[in-house]
């Protein structure tokens, strides 16, 4: 036997069962799921970078999960329910492409129609500024940058602000100009530190990061994706100086920063 959709959905309204369910899952709400939601979206990610496949498919029954769980709260409180959710997604990637479902029928056989790639991202920031109005609901309260999540990692949320900026055409026209402003942002967190105006060093390295990442968005560099590779390198040369110092009876604390770079170099040269 093999279960299907509608199987999960029962079982989440079976956890949710007022007298019969799971006293956990009773207790939870839209907020007390969202960390669970990330750590689940990250696991995916994590997965995938991994190159484990094998542990794929169960990291998106995880991620599946949290989806159902929105929808049985959203159906409990009479906001929204699993078709709901369904729905809104399928109609939005229908009207988002255009060049796909010309009519913007879903069931409509592929037709003729052929929209160039440059035209195909026209139409695609039209529709999104679009449904940005409709979201807004006035006018006055428009902004291209009204639907970039707050709760996004800072580093793609940067990403995408700029991102959304220089579709308006705010943005540098190459990447030198943006090295030339890292090196002006850093200079201005040496000032800070000169001063010792720690308030100002915080402000200035906010500054500095953001700009970064906007040299790696110059670069076509997924700043997100850059420094958790940038991490796992940091991590796989530090385990490697562990696992020498273990091995001569020494740990890292009780090694001079000297030998510790030694070590450092060595993890280095054999690529890892």
């Amino acid at each position: 036997m093999t279960y299907q959709l509608d199987d999960l959905l029962y079982l989440m309204a079976r956890l949710r069962h007022p007298q019969h369910g799971c006293p956990w899952d009773l207790q939870q709400n839209f907020a007390s799921i969202v960390p669970h939601t990330l750590e689940e979206a990250y696991e995916v990610a994590d997965a995938i970078e991994q190159g484990d496949f094998s542990q794929l498919s169960g990291e998106l029954g995880d991620l599946l999960f949290q989806v159902v769980y929105y929808a049985q709260l959203g159906q409990e409180e009479g906001r929204f329910t699993w078709g709901d959710i369904v729905d809104g997604i399928t109609r939005k990637l229908v009207r988002r492409h255009p060049h796909v479902f010309p009519d913007g029928n879903l069931r409509t056989p592929p037709g003729a129609l052929s929209l160039a790639p440059e035209q195909i991202k026209q139409r695609w920031e039209q529709i999104k500024a679009e449904e940005r109005a409709e979201k807004a609901g006035a006018p006055e309260q428009l902004s291209l940058l009204d639907d970039v999540p707050q709760a996004l990692p800072s580093l793609s949320r940067a990403q995408k602000l700029q991102k959304r900026a220089a579709s308006a055409g705010f943005d540098w026209p190459e990447a030198a100009p943006v090295v030339d402003k890292i090196a002006e942002e850093l200079d201005e967190v040496r000032a800070a530190l000169r001063a010792g105006d720690q308030a100002a060093v915080a402000e200035e390295m906010g500054d500095l990061l953001f700009c970064v990442v906007n040299l790696a968005r110059h670069l076509g560099v997924d700043a997100e994706y850059a420094l958790r590779e940038g991490n796992n390198k940091f991590e796989r040369r530090f385990r490697y100086i562990e696992k020498q110092l273990q091995a001569c009876g020494k740990r890292v604390e009780h090694t001079e920063l000297s030998a510790l770079d030694a070590l450092w170099d060595q993890a280095k040269a054999q690529g890892l």
